[in-house]
């Protein structure tokens, strides 16, 4: 532990923020995660919300730098894929 007042608050704010990013990716991955099991479904409506609700958080954790710009317009791009492939079929 250290024993500069700023370096221990570094520490007390870098845990803070640890914590948020950490509980942020979670919520991420999981919404990622049901669109990608709606488009593999057959509902076309609830595959497009799923995709809607993904694409939104993709962009926030994107531009809070939770994820990298690229890394979330390519995981848009694959759940679009398959959303076109998914209206196309029906």
């Amino acid at each position: 532990m250290p024993n500069i007042k700023s370096a221990v608050k570094r520490v007390k704010t870098n845990e803070k923020r640890r914590a948020l990013n950490v509980s942020q990716k979670s919520a991420l991955r999981t919404v990622v995660k049901t669109a990608d099991i709606a488009l593999a479904g057959t509902e076309v409506v609830t595959a497009q919300t799923a995709f809607q609700a993904a694409s939104k958080k993709l962009d926030k954790a994107a531009s809070k730098g939770l994820v990298h710009k690229n890394a979330a317009a390519r995981k848009k791009s694959r759940l679009a894929k398959k959303l076109n492939a998914l209206t196309a079929q029906a």
